[in-house]
């Protein structure tokens, strides 16, 4: 018992120093790629502009909207505010997520990576782990940002501070979605393995599926529109749940964390048995 024990201790620290490595030369792709830090950079600049534009023109035509609107931005303005830039900012990350991994197929970069760690699925969880962390960050510091211009400037018609029930939850969950939403699309990306093809699959989910099911009728057609993956993820920026919600805000959040477990642990699989 004794004489085995040591032997198991230089293989653990072995795996850990080796995930950590793979996360590191991770970090170095990404932040190396300027494509990539131009559009983070761009992505916050640009959301946060549209915030303002819209914040500005909601109150601008305050008195030609209807009562029902009044009363929905009275109701949820942190929605509000989070909402008027969030679909700048969903698609530049899924597009960024596709590209992080699609990218790599395209120029054969993926192979490098492939024999430096033969097991392979190692190298998408780093992938993934560090693509995920970088969205968080710059996700939780957007829709931060977003919430603090846009209050002030709705502050006269649906006035909200950060203490009211719901906002805190409402503006950090904003940048679980983004991330949570990168990794839906890396996994997209990590199966489909073409730059296009995939951006256009996470662009139908996002833009087109959802629409869609909307249009179908019935208890059936609510219940599917309400479990797709953005529908439900974006339910967690929401301040208050609005009447016919299936689910709540990290209920839908699950729902989402749950389409993405499920594609990237069908990405892992297809990457152990096919060839880069």
């Amino acid at each position: 018992m004794t004489a085995s024990a040591p032997a198991t201790a230089p293989v653990a620290d072995e795996r850990k120093a080796g995930f950590s490595r793979l996360m590191l030369s991770e970090w170095t792709k990404i932040r190396s790629v300027r494509s990539t830090v131009w559009s983070l950079a761009i992505l916050i600049v640009l959301t946060l502009i549209f915030t303002v534009v819209f914040m500005e023109m909601g109150v601008a035509n305050w008195d030609k909207s209807s009562a029902s609107q009044q009363a929905e931005m009275r109701l949820d303005p942190t929605g509000t505010i989070l909402g008027s830039g969030i679909l700048l900012s969903q698609l530049a990350v899924c597009v960024l997520g596709v590209m992080v991994i699609a990218s790599e197929y395209s120029t054969g970069m993926i192979r490098a990576s492939l024999l430096a760690v033969p097991r392979r699925v190692p190298v998408l969880a780093a992938k993934g782990a560090v693509f995920g962390l970088v969205v968080l960050v710059v996700g939780e510091v957007t829709s931060f940002a977003s919430f603090f211009i846009g209050a002030p400037i709705l502050h006269g018609k649906a006035p909200v501070s950060l203490g009211d029930a719901g906002v805190l939850r409402a503006v950090f969950g904003c940048g679980l979605y983004l991330a949570l939403l990168g990794l839906f699309a890396l996994s997209i990306g990590a199966i489909i393995r073409h730059t296009a093809a995939s951006i256009t699959g996470v662009i139908g989910f996002v833009l087109v599926l959802e629409p869609m099911a909307r249009m179908l009728p019935g208890s059936v057609g609510k219940h599917i529109h309400s479990y797709l993956p953005t529908e439900a993820g974006y339910l967690i920026t929401q301040q208050h749940s609005r009447a016919g919600d299936v689910l709540g805000p990290w209920q839908g959040l699950g729902v989402l964390a749950l389409w993405t477990a499920v594609l990237l642990v069908v990405a892992a699989a297809l990457l152990r048995r096919r060839d880069a």
